[in-house]
């Protein structure tokens, strides 16, 4: 047994630990981390790795949204101050469809009441780790969904430079995607013939730098972010050589490019949307029974 295992922190320490629930919804795998409630006694001198329940984002259509995910195993009988690999199955309270499998190393080793604190690390986990990402955004990323989840994943865990490149790669490749549902919500609002002139062409560069120097007009005001051309915005984050910043400065610039292309996701899905409800209520207002009612 080692030294530390007949020791108990103040308690000034033990508030700043992460709980192992926290560790397991919001830590990357490959990542060592001291936690607390780790692993619990059932009165007869035995310890059991703790199963609480956790929050995660279910993206499961009947949910979508951050929902309770319940223990499906427990954790089973674990040795003191020795490490051990585990495997703990969770399942989404609400639809009860979403599942989420972690492989962890534990050593529990320091004793405090009731409950163990100890060492933990993340083996791997399915589905992958990563931050939720908004359905929304699949529309302007399509085929490149799996390496922005994957740029998503890389700026959780603090690789600028990782994150940055594989934003940037998304965007170049979807330029004309991204374009596309612009274009769209300019014909279903009626922007100038010369906006959409000027999209249209921008379509035929092959880089989306040079693309974007084609829009001379800009875009709808509906699609501006903070007063800003969304596509301006990401041309500024993208002009940046990567080879020629830190990855604290890469870092930066991948969290910018991540947060324009959600808000410009969400834009466009709420201008076509507001779009749709203002025709449904004009195709109501119109048909000839109500217009007969109110003397039209």
């Amino acid at each position: 047994m080692s030294e530390n295992a007949t020791m108990t922190p103040e308690p000034s320490t033990t508030s700043k630990l992460l709980t192992w629930a926290d560790f397991l919804a919001t830590v990357p795998p490959g990542q060592p981390r001291t936690v607390n409630l780790l692993a619990q006694s059932n009165g007869d001198r035995n310890w059991y790795l703790a199963t609480p329940e956790i929050k995660l984002f279910c993206d499961n259509p009947a949910c979508d949204k951050e929902t309770f995910f319940d223990p499906e195993n427990d954790g089973g009988w674990t040795e003191y101050d020795q490490f051990e690999e585990k495997f703990l199955s969770y399942r989404c309270r609400h639809c009860k469809s979403s599942s989420k499998l972690f492989a962890v190393l534990v050593n529990v080793n320091l004793k405090t009441s009731k409950t163990l604190r100890g060492e933990a690390e993340k083996i791997g986990e399915y589905p992958a780790f990563g931050p939720h990402v908004p359905t929304r955004i699949n529309k302007l990323i399509g085929p490149d969904r799996d390496f922005f989840f994957k740029g998503r994943r890389a700026e959780s865990q603090g690789m600028g430079i990782g994150a940055f490149g594989y934003y940037r790669r998304v965007v170049e490749n979807q330029k004309n995607r991204i374009i596309d549902e612009i274009l769209k919500v300019c014909e279903r609002i009626g922007a100038s013939p010369q906006v959409i002139k000027e999209l249209g062409q921008a379509k035929t560069e092959t880089q989306f730098n040079k693309a974007v120097q084609k829009i001379k007009k800009g875009i709808p005001e509906v699609l501006k972010i903070d007063g800003h051309n969304p596509l301006l915005l990401l041309h500024s984050a993208l002009s940046e050589g990567l080879h020629a910043q830190s990855d604290e400065q890469c870092m930066e610039l991948a969290t910018s490019i991540r947060i324009v292309m959600t808000e410009l996701a969400e834009k466009l899905d709420q201008a076509l949307k507001e779009e749709a409800e203002l025709k449904s209520a004009v195709s109501r207002l119109l048909k000839p029974k109500l217009l007969h009612k109110i003397g039209a």
